[in-house]
C-alpha cells in the first residue's frame, strides 16, 4: 500500500528508558496515534531498535489490532506499522528478550523494509534519514544532546516537519 508523506509518522528515541518513562511514554504515543489517525494519518514508521522504537511499534501494534480508530467524519480508519531496519544484523548482540519482542514486531507489522544489504557505518544514517523523508510529523523521545535519536529529531526539524518531542512535553532535559 503506498502512503503520502502527509499521511506518514515517524518515531525516534532513546534505547534506555526508566520503566516510568516507558509507561508515561506509551500513554502518550497511543493518544497521539490516535489524534494523527483522526486527521489523516495511516502510516506509522519505526527502527525497530531496543527502547523507544519498539515500544512505538507496540503501541502501533495494539491500537491497530484492538481499537477502531475513526476520522474526523466518525469513519473507521486502518493505521499501517513499517518497521524500516537499517540492515539484517541490527539485532544480532540483542538480548535474548529483546530480539523476542523485536521479531514479533517484525512478524506483526504491515511493511518491514531493510535499507541496507549487510551492516556498515552509515546504515543507522540512512535509515533514520528515510523515516523523516517519508513523514510529516516526527514522535520523539529525547533528552540528551547526542546520538542518532538527537540526530534524528533535529534532522526532522530542519526538514520542517512536525517534532513532538515526549521527552521534553514530560519535564525531561535536552
Amino acid at each position: 500500500m503506498e502512503f503520502s508523506k502527509s499521511e506518514s509518522c515517524c518515531f525516534t528515541g532513546h534505547r534506555s528508558m526508566t520503566e516510568s518513562e516507558k509507561q508515561r511514554a506509551s500513554t502518550e504515543i497511543k493518544r497521539i496515534i490516535r489524534t494523527l489517525a483522526r486527521n489523516g494519518v495511516r502510516r506509522f514508521i519505526t527502527g525497530g531498535a531496543v527502547g523507544f522504537d519498539t515500544l512505538a511499534a507496540s503501541a502501533v501494534i495494539s491500537l491497530r489490532d484492538s481499537e477502531i480508530l475513526t476520522d474526523t467524519a466518525g469513519k473507521a480508519v486502518k493505521i499501517h506499522l513499517t518497521v524500516a531496519v537499517p540492515c539484517p544484523e541490527q539485532s544480532e548482540k540483542w538480548s535474548f528478550r529483546d530480539r523476542a519482542l523485536y521479531n514479533s514486531i517484525l512478524r506483526s507489522a504491515d511493511e518491514v523494509i531493510t535499507l541496507s544489504d549487510h551492516y556498515e557505518k552509515s546504515c543507522m544514517f540512512v535509515r533514520n534519514r528515510y523515516m523523516v523523508d517519508n513523514s510529516a510529523y516526527c514522535v520523539a523521545y529525547v533528552t540528551h544532546s547526542r546520538g542518532g535519536s538527537y540526530y534524528t529529531m533535529n534532522y526532522a526539524k530542519k526538514s520542517e516537519i512536525c517534532v513532538i518531542n515526549l521527552a521534553q512535553a514530560a519535564g525531561g532535559t535536552l
